[in-house]
């Protein structure tokens, strides 16, 4: 049975997409097949994030399939159909449609996971993703800074007024590291997650810290993840992985 997993976030700017990416890459990197579905259709990130101009074919009987990344990795964003750099003005009843066509018509085949990668905030997209896709999970991103918490704390509230459990905060851009002296320090400030954590029982199960390695490798098309061995960031992923394998 495919686990259903959605990253989400308050606001934008907090490394959602990110996050989504470099966990649905490590989880086919451990041998689960997985899919990658990028729900942001005002900011479609994800092709981008793993080499972008890939056209997903169709099979003839009007299912979409969906394109390979490695060699398990299934992945769906609208940014793979669109003309780069056109907008999508698109109303409520429109996008909840084009949502309905996306879920229904990709055909992912046998997977273990399908990870959601979320617009920012709780508007017509997002519930909508909720009410089609009924999530067996959802990670919550946020960085440490009080304008993105307050944020966050309105994504939380409503994860549970649609009846699901959001489990555990992804804090991100969490630290800086210097590379020269290895000092830790904290741009963003800190605290801030664990406060959530403490108001709503939910752990904080991964601490990402800022390197622009991560932001190099991403808008190259790669995900992180795959290229930092034994770093930081691979550790926090897999902190990520473990929570999703007790769903």
């Amino acid at each position: 049975m495919t686990k259903k997993v959605f990253v989400m976030s308050g606001k934008g700017g907090v490394g959602k997409t990110t996050v989504a990416v470099n966990v649905a890459a490590a989880l086919a990197a451990n041998g689960y097949e997985t899919g990658l579905l990028d729900l942001d259709l005002h900011g479609p990130d994800v092709g981008r994030m793993l080499g972008g101009g890939i056209i997903p074919s169709l099979f003839f009987e009007g299912k979409i399939a969906p394109v390979v990344f490695g060699d398990t990795l299934k992945v769906f964003s609208l940014s793979m159909v669109l003309q780069e750099g056109a907008p999508v003005a698109w109303r409520g009843p429109l996008k909840h449609r084009v949502l309905e066509e996306i879920c229904s018509k990709v055909d992912w085949g046998e997977i273990d996971f399908l990870v959601c990668d979320l617009p920012p905030g709780t508007g017509d997209e997002v519930i909508s993703a909720f009410q089609i896709l009924d999530p067996d999970g959802v990670l919550v991103v946020s960085t440490p800074q009080e304008v993105a918490i307050d944020d966050v704390r309105r994504a939380v509230n409503f994860v549970k007024k649609m009846g699901k459990e959001v489990i555990g905060f992804v804090e991100n851009m969490s630290y800086f590291v210097c590379p020269y002296c290895g000092q830790k320090s904290f741009p963003f400030g800190e605290g801030g997650v664990d406060k959530l954590s403490e108001e709503f029982g939910v752990p904080v199960i991964a601490r990402i810290p800022m390197d622009p390695d991560i932001v190099a490798l991403s808008d190259s098309g790669r995900p992180a993840v795959l290229y930092k061995k034994g770093s930081i960031l691979e550790e926090e992923i897999n902190k990520i992985l473990e929570r999703l394998l007790t769903l």
